[in-house]
């Protein structure tokens, strides 16, 4: 699974063959179809799934509960640019490449892309929660972060440069901060009557 997942984040779905899979993960060709019936889409579905919790404990790990949720997010974008340097530039997130290709036409992989792309959003939104940010607010902060790494990793990816995600990861803590400034001013005062 590992080497699907790798193979279709770094070159796409669409341009990454079954013989690649199987070479990069030693195994025969008949193993494809024991294990996944449903051929190259149901590995695709799957490597999404595998991809897509790695991903979420990865967020996990930079937002451990309890974190400075404003450090953290400057320190997951300052993290994913060391990635792409150490990378050349070829790190991909192993949702996003996959979702663009398949988005429009295959329901089944759709699904998956969106059911993992949810699971981060919904690690976000409770550190932001539990640090004091509304439940909506919360929602929408995570929504930005994940819109501004993903663009950013994109950005730069193709001009490989890091600055992007410099730039874009400034912007994310100043979402995460006034997000935690607006949320102590939503709360109902405390020992009121209802």
């Amino acid at each position: 699974m590992e080497s699907a997942t790798e193979l279709f984040s770094r070159q796409g779905f669409g341009a990454t063959g079954i013989k690649a899979v199987l070479a990069a993960a030693e195994a025969p060709y008949g193993s494809l179809y024991h294990f996944f019936p449903g051929g190259k889409q149901e590995l695709g579905a799957a490597a999404l799934a595998h991809g897509g919790a790695r991903y979420r404990e990865l967020l996990e790990s930079v937002y451990p509960p309890g974190a400075d949720v404003v450090e953290a997010t400057a320190d997951s974008f300052v993290q994913a640019a060391g990635m792409l340097e150490q990378t050349d530039y070829g790190y991909a997130c192993p949702i996003a490449t996959i979702a663009l290709e398949v988005a429009n036409n295959d329901e089944l992989m759709r699904t998956a892309a969106a059911e993992a792309f949810e699971s981060w959003l919904e690690v976000l939104q409770e550190r932001f929660t539990t640090a004091g940010m509304t439940a909506e607010r919360a929602r929408e902060v995570a929504v930005e972060i994940f819109c501004l790494i993903e663009g950013s990793v994109l950005l730069a990816r193709t001009t490989r440069s890091s600055a992007p995600l410099h730039t874009a990861g400034r912007a994310a803590t100043n979402a995460v901060a006034a997000g935690l400034a607006a949320g102590r001013y939503d709360r109902p005062a405390r020992g009121g009557r209802d």
